[in-house]
């Protein structure tokens, strides 16, 4: 298919295609954020990263629960 010069676009797709790829585009943008938004609220809800109010000491007793319940199968 030969084209004049100057009457195509850089990407080499006619009007209708590059729509078509453009709704594609942001469609499924708009869906990667989303699920980017539910995983970061789910993550935040089961451990926030910001500190509580007695800072980052608080969430040591976490830390030192998890480890005394994994430690007994790590020596065996």
């Amino acid at each position: 298919m030969a084209q004049e010069r100057g009457t195509g676009s850089i990407s080499g797709l006619r009007e209708e295609e590059a729509k078509e790829f453009h709704a594609f585009f942001v469609t499924s943008f708009i869906v990667f954020t989303l699920i980017a938004i539910v995983a970061h609220v789910l993550v935040w809800q089961w451990r926030p990263w910001l500190p509580g109010a007695e800072g980052y000491t608080s969430m040591l007793d976490g830390v030192k629960a998890a480890a005394n319940t994994i430690a007994p199968y790590m020596m065996s």
